[in-house]
């Protein structure tokens, strides 16, 4: 596969247990990737107060709502993905995963940062994926963004999401990265 001559950076967002990461590391397979995550601060803040990791509701929500008054106080999620968003650009790397989920702030990171950024959804509607509420914002409301990409569908065992998503790549979102780079 011929690297991509541009840059390209892309908000990726889902529902917990949708696959994002999975496909973070299908597209690592063929192109230099970096990923990244607005919540890497507010974990770092949260285990120094003891939180070990857990993803459960109970600290889904802790997270979440330490992530807005982060945003609030300093806007440390936005100055770390800024800040993240330099050393990709200075990189060998080609693409570039940032999971954000909130509105507001993927909004934020489009309006900031010096590249365009994409933004990805990744949705399971299998019967084994249990759509519900996770009691807080930035869980609860990562379907009513109006996304770039949606794939939607990841019903599939990892080989076959390993093809499907190549093929959705390809075919959907290639051909998007390539119209940029020739303008």
């Amino acid at each position: 596969m011929d690297g991509l001559k541009n840059k390209v950076v892309i908000v990726i967002n889902g529902k917990g247990g949708s696959g994002k990461d999975a496909v973070c590391n299908i597209v690592a397979k063929r192109y230099k990737v970096t990923t990244i995550s607005a919540i890497t601060p507010i974990k770092n803040v949260a285990a120094v107060a003891g939180w070990n990791g857990e993803k459960d509701d109970k600290s889904r929500k802790m997270l979440s709502d330490l992530k807005m008054l982060f945003i609030e106080y300093n806007d440390l999620p936005y100055k770390y993905i800024m800040g993240e968003i330099d050393k990709f650009l200075a990189s060998e790397n080609e693409i570039m995963f940032i999971h954000c989920r909130e509105k507001s702030e993927i909004d934020k990171v489009i309006r900031g940062a010096p590249v365009k950024v994409y933004t990805l959804l990744i949705k399971r509607t299998d019967e084994f994926f249990v759509q519900r509420e996770y009691g807080n914002v930035s869980d609860d409301l990562v379907e009513s963004y109006d996304y770039d990409f949606r794939y939607v569908g990841n019903n599939k065992t990892k080989l076959d999401l390993e093809k499907s998503f190549n093929e959705y790549f390809d075919t959907v979102m290639l051909p998007v990265f390539m119209a940029a780079k020739a303008e």
